[in-house]
């Protein structure tokens, strides 16, 4: 029988330091990384990305090295959890990279049929709307065409090319 090794959350990390680690394994749920002292925390799919992914292998591999942001550490449970996207950008640092009227490449994040439209990827940390069109399918790399940024409300429009 293989025996568990208790490491004991090192007591100077602290909730929003940024700490590098290693990918050391990836559920459907998210990434297990571990940091400098053994700790190993989880990162939750839903913090790896604004865009919703289907899966973390979309975005890591085993022993790779990563930054992650202390979310929450909870000493009596022996449990840290990670965030990934908030190290990608605010929305309005991400949208500066990008023009209206231009033409980009972005990939095909979530495709509604009930009129709400194909929500495309432009970067990890920003995401489009264009209308929805028959044959699109998720992770398809697609040309887009920028037809307006609204800092505002934090909305792209998109065209399909």
């Amino acid at each position: 029988m293989k025996v568990k090794k208790f490491i004991k959350i090192d007591e100077n990390l602290r909730e929003n330091m940024i700490v590098h680690g290693v990918v050391k394994g990836i559920q459907p749920y998210g990434v297990f990384v571990e940091i400098e002292g053994g700790t190993v925390g989880l990162l939750h799919i839903e913090d790896i990305s604004v865009a919703r992914i289907k899966t973390p292998y979309e975005r890591f591999d085993i022993g790779q090295e990563i930054d992650v942001k202390i979310k929450s550490i909870d000493r009596e449970q022996n449990r840290v959890m990670f965030s990934y996207k908030e190290l990608l950008g605010t929305w309005e640092e991400n949208a500066k990279l990008f023009t209206e009227r231009t033409k980009v490449t972005g990939i095909v994040r979530e495709t509604e049929k009930n009129g709400n439209g194909i929500f495309i990827e432009l970067k990890p940390n920003l995401v489009g709307l264009a209308e929805y069109t028959e044959g699109l399918e998720y992770g398809q790399n697609v040309d887009v065409y920028i037809k307006r940024i609204i800092p505002d409300k934090k909305k792209i429009k998109l065209i399909i090319c």
